[in-house]
């Protein structure tokens, strides 16, 4: 009787990579688990309930595999040996260039992994509610850290700046995903970081406001 070969060996890290760039490209509920058992090595329905007992399961792995790469353009945001201003910049730069790259889906899966999921499915879009809202803290804590500092004035226009900050960081997936180039953010994020400049202690804008 002939022996059958040996069971393909399963490369975990490998089948987390694969997985990472279809939900990246697809998002959440499109993504079939016939898909995910395809790119990750035609394994075996078993196999995949055993690695990782669901769909859902799978995905928050992949979110914290995400994270832990592409994500880590975030760092600049909790790294107090930055000024703020440069934290932001470097955030922003650096998602950008990640986002538009083009040896990985496009965007950003934090903000497009999950969107008009249906209501079984509420607790993926939660999951990545709570990742963009730790970027919106983490851009409010670098604005409030400039005006404890004396960086930037404690006035209105400050007030909604990190809303407009997490609009614009927010917003680059779309752009993107529509075409847009790293060097139409870069000059946009220019544009966007005058707002900053113009809200600086002893900026141009405030001596003329003083003389008012």
């Amino acid at each position: 009787m002939a022996r059958t070969g040996r069971p393909r060996e399963f490369d975990r890290d490998k089948a987390i990579d694969a997985a990472t760039t279809l939900f990246w490209a697809q998002g959440y509920e499109p993504t079939s688990l016939t898909q995910l058992k395809s790119c990750m090595g035609n394994i075996s329905p078993a196999s995949f309930y055993a690695a990782f007992g669901s769909k859902e399961t799978l995905f928050r792995e992949v979110v914290q595999h995400y994270l832990a790469t592409y994500g880590q353009v975030m760092t600049p945001l909790w790294d107090e040996n930055l000024t703020p201003r440069a934290a932001i910049e470097q955030t922003l730069r650096g998602s950008a260039h990640m986002q538009s790259a083009r040896t990985h889906p496009c965007g950003c899966l934090v903000v497009s992994g999950a969107n008009n999921c249906s209501p079984e499915n509420e607790p993926v879009q939660v999951l990545l509610g709570r990742e963009r809202e730790r970027t919106r803290v983490g851009i409010r804590a670098c604005v409030e850290r400039a005006i404890v500092n004396g960086e930037l004035r404690d006035c209105a226009a400050t007030k909604v700046l990190p809303d407009v900050l997490a609009t614009f960081f927010h917003g680059m997936t779309c752009e993107v995903k529509d075409g847009m180039t790293s060097t139409h953010l870069d000059a946009a994020i220019t544009s966007l970081l005058n707002l900053w400049d113009a809200n600086t202690i002893g900026s141009e804008v405030e001596k003329q406001e003083n003389r008012r």
